[in-house]
């Protein structure tokens, strides 16, 4: 690999919060000799040191890359969250910097279905209450208010990944599946779609939540959403902390207007195992009370681990950007007698002619080239003919054309 203009051996990765072992494992089979694990995550003064001569990082959900972050990850090329959510970044400010932020969206998604199935299931037993009351001595050996799960009906908010795999889940469970979503999506199975979301919330015996963390989903399930639920019925919120008012829904349980709920995800959530974990549901009865494990599993943080180290390890191999959240995707064949340079710019006219002028005045040829842009970036991919001493002049004078965010002379 002596060919890339920074070798693969002295590309650093900073790896935080635990990342798999497979990440590490794929990054080293692939050549990246430098990569440092750290177990937990970093305040930002500490990871705005620890940044600065990183090439690659990877986090979970605790990590916060701010603007303040980025401004002195003067070496960053890629962010890799090893999760589903991206919102721990300002991932806007990132694209601004040329910095493609890749995610896991999928790999677990059977793990957090399979946890809010346990629970709906858990939550019409009651065993919430019943486990407390053994714990402490008693015994509610009664069928009293427990319930199967065959013949009821959940509703599912949010029909996309993780609802759709719930919705094929809990159907093979005998459960009548509803969704709701502001997107057409396709019903699975016998699935029904609902328009209106008063409607959904009351005709389900257990309401799921599985919405992004937008402008919109903030703070959707209100007072007046939870009162819109029919009477004894469930909540199940394992998507995002800030969709619903935990005050609100407290009340609603204590009132005894809903029978019980489950929740995995919170508002503020602690930084660390030190810290104490705070809510307004903390000492009801008839809540489940899990700390964000949706997504941790075994099974899924291989998956994961795996899954966001390939998307990194290809972006930095080769500059393909498939699977990046706030970039203008390209996907690129690999080349063997060709030099490759990569050019992030801001999306104004007149750019690609100043990029080709730097190859047509040096008299290089290209071979292909790559382009996409998104009316804020433009991402220019040149493969030329040619030897490498040329590589670093070409370099140079791309950085120099205005407008530039960054340029890479891969190989």
């Amino acid at each position: 690999m002596s060919k890339l203009s920074l070798p693969k051996d002295k590309i650093k990765v900073l790896l935080l919060e635990n990342v798999h072992a497979n990440a590490v494992d794929l990054f080293k089979r692939q050549g990246y000799g430098q990569v440092e694990e750290v177990k937990g995550a970093l305040d930002e003064s500490e990871l705005r040191s620890r940044i600065a001569d990183a090439h690659m990082i990877g986090i979970r959900s605790r990590t916060q890359i701010t603007k303040s972050v980025l401004e002195a990850a003067e070496k960053l090329m890629a962010i890799g969250c090893f999760c589903i959510g991206t919102n721990q970044v300002e991932i806007a400010a990132a694209k601004m910097r040329g910095i493609p932020v890749f995610n896991a969206p999928y790999s677990n998604t059977r793990s957090v279905a399979e946890l809010v199935l346990a629970q709906a299931i858990m939550l019409l037993r009651g065993i919430p209450e019943k486990s407390w009351d053994t714990h402490n001595g008693g015994w509610m050996k009664t069928a009293a208010g427990s319930y199967e799960i065959r013949g009821k009906t959940l509703g599912i908010i949010g029909y996309g990944h993780i609802g759709t795999q719930l919705s094929v889940m809990a159907e093979s469970l005998g459960m009548r599946v509803q969704f709701y979503d502001i997107v057409e999506q396709l019903a699975l199975g016998n699935a029904t779609p609902i328009r209106d979301l008063e409607e959904l919330l009351g005709s389900s015996d257990i309401v799921s939540l599985h919405v992004p963390a937008t402008e919109i989903t903030a703070g959707m399930i209100d007072k007046a959403c939870l009162q819109a639920m029919k009477k004894g019925a469930h909540l199940i919120n394992a998507s995002r902390g800030n969709v619903v008012d935990l005050d609100a829904l407290a009340q609603c349980l204590k009132d005894g207007h809903l029978a019980g709920a489950a929740v995995d995800v919170f508002p503020k959530e602690p930084a660390s195992l030190n810290e104490t974990f705070e809510s307004p549901l903390r000492g009801l009865r008839n809540v489940i009370l899990t700390p964000h494990i949706g997504g941790s599993t075994m099974e899924a943080q291989a998956n994961i681990g795996t899954e966001v180290s390939d998307k990194l390890v290809k972006y930095s191999d080769n500059g393909s950007t498939l699977g990046a959240v706030n970039f203008v995707e390209v996907a690129l064949p690999p080349q063997q007698n060709a030099l490759r340079f990569m050019h992030i710019h801001r999306d104004v006219p007149g750019v690609l002619s100043k990029i080709n002028n730097v190859f047509s005045t040096r008299n290089i040829n290209i071979s292909g080239q790559y382009l996409r842009a998104d009316g804020e970036i433009g991402y220019v991919v040149t493969d030329v003919m040619g030897d490498l001493q040329v590589g670093m002049g070409v370099r140079r004078d791309l950085e120099a054309i205005e407008g530039t965010l960054r340029s890479r002379f891969l190989y």
